[in-house]
């Protein structure tokens, strides 16, 4: 994955939800599927709601949000996106 990658929720996407502790259960609009995901992974699909954000700019929130460190923190962003990219929940136009 390159830094410069702009991520978005995909269109279509109304990011229905319902969490308690760490765990949401989120309702993909576009397959009918539901998903149970981590707060890490609402944090970036609350943070593509709005607009669309880098890679860079998607680590930098996980980093506010959670005590993580720097090489985790790559992986875990890396590993999050690409989930839900095959969840179809966000797509990726690389730069």
């Amino acid at each position: 994955m390159e830094a410069g990658d702009t991520w978005y929720l995909r269109p279509g996407q109304h990011l229905q939800y319902h969490g308690w502790d760490d765990e949401y259960l989120v309702y993909n609009d576009l397959s009918g599927d539901t998903h149970l995901l981590g707060a890490p992974a609402i944090e970036i699909l609350l943070a593509l709601k709005p607009a669309s954000a880098t890679r860079q700019a998607l680590m930098a929130l996980l980093k506010a949000e959670f005590d993580i460190d720097d090489v985790e923190l790559e992986e875990e962003t890396d590993a999050l996106l690409e989930q839900m990219k095959r969840l179809y929940l966000v797509d990726t136009i690389a730069c």
